[in-house]
């Protein structure tokens, strides 16, 4: 069934070069007509009109780095596709890019075809993927090629999870020389595993078991350690490569330096180490456990520092490593042991608004660095056709954005599934009023209104 029509009017547009007033006319999900002012009247029969006055028009935000379906640490990711995506599209995030993680046993073609029926049966904003690639072989590359065909342009590798979901060198360097063919962007988890393994042994026979030993198991040498061993590889095979959620100026500096050797190289932020510090890591009575995640949250000297690269432009995209568990349940398996409290934090819903709020209200970014980091970059990156900006032709992926609105993050009325928040308490000086995927309004002032379901694969250049 065709989309109504759609006429944004009255708005500020804001992209990741432009900024004007004027209007936005969306036609079966496409953006027909940007103009200074479109008259109501020349707009066709039965178009739903969207009064924008003293709200931004952004391009709908893209976050390029979630877990939905994730089997890890003996356990599974809390949210579904249904609650993921309604988050995320409330939160003004209508598009996502899902890791697939499949086991070393695992087929590859197999895990992409779970991942994507799970992606297919419930998702309500639009999707694509980065596949895993967690060994090397001959029955692996020939299902890699075939997903490649299939559309997914990007891998992800690991250089930590020893024994699960990492590489080893061999796998690596074959694994990026196969991209570097194939022309896909290799994304990476950047720590050495060794080290990593060695500390938490250590740590754990010292008795150092609690959640606030996470940090120090895994601090930032080992981190740009990874991204090191990832700049000689990308280099050595010529592959285009992305780091993900880099935590600390050790880290980026590393990655400046293998670009300044020519590596064709990207760096990404997590909103987590942006306004999160490893003091909530050591909340007394185990509270600590909700903010474990990999890398974990520094110091407090480096949230600053990540500020700075992103607003150089060093750091490309921030998006969230969105891996939802819940507290009670599922980061209480770790009470006795820290390295078996499942990673990750949910911030799917909050990622937009805190990048506003820390960011754009604290002076930190601009506008267009805002809605590049968000949204732009990443569609450029890994070739999402028709998102991250709004273009005759486009898709009409649209976010009406009130900087006047004032409220508070709780678990209580978040559409995630787990049972606690990160940011519980929180304030807020900016939402979503309206959230508009390819022509359709699918959410208003913090609820979602659109039908389940509705999301589609993103084709990639």
């Amino acid at each position: 069934m065709p989309t109504p029509p759609l006429l944004v009017t009255n708005g500020r547009i804001v992209t990741a070069s432009e900024d004007f007033r004027g209007d936005v006319l969306a036609v079966d999900g496409v953006v027909e007509r940007i103009e200074r002012r479109i008259d109501p009247a020349s707009a066709p029969r039965g178009a739903t009109v969207v009064d924008a006055k003293d709200k931004f028009v952004f391009p709908g935000f893209i976050d390029p780095h979630v877990h939905v379906h994730l089997p890890f640490m003996g356990t599974h990711a809390k949210d579904t596709w249904e609650s993921a995506s309604q988050a995320a599209l409330v939160g003004g995030t209508t598009t996502l890019i899902e890791m697939i993680c499949p086991g070393k046993q695992d087929d590859p073609l197999e895990a992409f075809e779970t991942w994507l029926s799970k992606a297919n049966a419930g998702a309500a904003c639009d999707y694509s993927f980065h596949m895993g690639v967690t060994r090397f072989d001959g029955a692996a590359e020939r299902a890699l090629r075939e997903i490649v065909r299939r559309g997914i342009t990007s891998f992800k590798v690991f250089l930590a999870y020893k024994g699960a979901l990492g590489v080893d060198d061999r796998e690596l360097f074959a694994a990026m020389r196969l991209a570097r063919e194939l022309g896909v962007v290799v994304t990476a988890h950047c720590e050495n595993e060794t080290l990593v393994d060695e500390a938490q042994r250590s740590l754990v026979s010292a008795g150092r078991t609690g959640p606030e030993w996470h940090e120090p198991s895994r601090p930032p040498r080992v981190e740009a350690a990874g991204v090191h061993h990832l700049m000689a590889f990308a280099e050595a095979t010529g592959a285009e490569v992305y780091v993900v959620h880099t935590s600390c100026d050790e880290a980026v500096r590393e990655a400046l330096a293998g670009i300044g050797r020519g590596v064709h190289a990207h760096v990404e932020v997590v909103i987590p180490h942006l306004v999160l510090d490893r003091s909530y890591a050591e909340r007394p009575g185990f509270e600590g456990a909700k903010f474990v995640m990999s890398p974990p949250l520094r110091d407090a000297s480096q949230p600053p520092r990540l500020w700075n690269w992103l607003r150089a432009g060093v750091i490309e995209t921030v998006a969230t490593d969105h891996a939802p568990f819940d507290f009670e349940t599922q980061k209480h398996m770790g009470r006795d042991d820290f390295t078996r409290i499942p990673n990750g934090i949910p911030s799917v819903e909050d990622r937009v608004n805190l990048l506003w709020t820390h960011g754009v209200c604290a002076g930190r970014i601009d506008l267009h660095t805002f809605v590049a980091s968000a949204s732009a970059n990443a569609a450029r990156i890994f070739g999402l056709k028709g998102k991250g900006s709004i273009a005759v032709g486009g898709d009409a992926d649209l976010v009406i954005y009130d900087p006047k609105f004032r409220g508070r993050i709780t678990a209580a009325n978040h559409r995630m599934a787990t049972d606690y928040s990160a940011f519980e308490g929180w304030e807020l000086k900016g939402r979503a009023s309206v959230v508009v995927r390819r022509g359709e309004i699918v959410a208003k002032d913090g609820r979602f209104v659109g039908p389940g379901g509705g999301g589609r694969l993103v084709p990639r250049a």
